[in-house]
């Protein structure tokens, strides 16, 4: 396994989230391997970096058996090989059976580099939330030498995150997923112990200069150069390059976000089907995830039209 200090490196990039694709209510696993291989063939990441790819399906993940979750871990394995890195999203909810697909993954024969940690649903207080997360961590990093990364969506619990960042062994990261307002304080108190990532789409210029490093893209299965190019910029500190390419890619991302991100995941589908890309495949819409309306698909085929190139 990738040491942690290389790994959070790593993660100083676009972290790409692919759609998973269903067909006829069941994940479509052969489409699915043709989407890795398209992220992995389309890397345009600078100084031959790896590419970073987590299994999160575009928020659909929530949808998604154990048993699915563990053969689509399984089916990126295979293609991915050896190379690229590999994030398993899981939802704490049950935290034991959480658990327990943590301890499954990290058994199989090319165990996820790391696992980002979904947000905590349910009744819970931001101290019960470091209290049962801290738990989890020590457990799963002594028993099986698990990394996780916290998927900040609420600010109210940002300050027991960022405990639980320096206190815990487990806990090498947060993905954001707030608003830009919480990455400076995050980023000067956590410091040296982790990592901090936009997690709010390609849009992610603005926290970059705010000291995030790297991002997460839901359109990168579609748009690879897209997230590659920003990042690169953003590494390159050439701020002005990575906004013009967020402008372009903007008018799909507003509507993948807007209505508390109702298109998160069946925009990017859209997309990808009127694209007529042909090394892609999204499925024909997911679990509470149908296609969109006419009206909706007109605004996709809009967004779309000047930035084919970013394939």
């Amino acid at each position: 396994m990738i040491a942690t200090p290389d790994f959070l490196d790593a993660l100083n990039s676009v972290i790409t989230i692919p759609v998973i694709p269903y067909r006829n209510g069941k994940v479509d696993y052969p489409a699915h391997r043709k989407n890795i291989e398209y992220l992995l063939t389309s890397n345009s990441l600078s100084d031959n970096r790896p590419r970073v790819i987590c299994i999160a399906g575009t928020s659909l993940i929530h949808h998604v058996g154990y048993a699915d979750q563990n053969r689509l871990i399984e089916e990126t394995r295979e293609v991915m090989g050896n190379s690229g890195i590999l994030l398993s999203a899981v939802a704490p909810n049950p935290v034991s059976s959480a658990g327990d697909l943590v301890k499954k993954q990290s058994n199989m024969q090319r165990p996820p580099d790391g696992y980002l940690l979904l947000p905590l649903v349910g009744v819970y207080s931001t101290e019960g939330l470091y209290e049962g997360l801290m738990q989890f961590g020590e457990e799963h990093h002594d028993s099986c030498g698990a990394r996780l990364i916290y998927y900040l969506r609420q600010t109210r619990d940002r300050d027991q995150v960022i405990r639980l960042i320096q206190d815990s062994d487990a806990f090498v990261g947060v993905k954001v997923g707030t608003t830009e307002d919480d990455v400076p304080p995050m980023v000067d108190r956590i410091g040296d112990d982790g990592i901090v990532i936009w997690g709010v789409g390609d849009r992610s210029t603005k926290a970059a200069q705010l000291g995030a490093k790297g991002h997460t893209s839901g359109i990168s299965v579609l748009f690879a150069k897209a997230g590659d190019k920003i990042n690169n910029a953003h590494r390159a500190a050439d701020f002005d390059k990575a906004l013009e390419i967020e402008q372009r890619i903007t008018p799909l991302e507003e509507i993948r976000f807007e209505n508390g991100r109702v298109f998160n995941y069946s925009a990017v589908v859209e997309a990808m089907i009127m694209s007529g890309f042909t090394d892609i495949d999204p499925g024909e819409g997911g679990p509470f995830n149908p296609r969109v309306s006419s009206e909706v698909a007109e605004r996709v085929r809009a967004a779309i039209e000047g930035i084919l190139d970013l394939h």
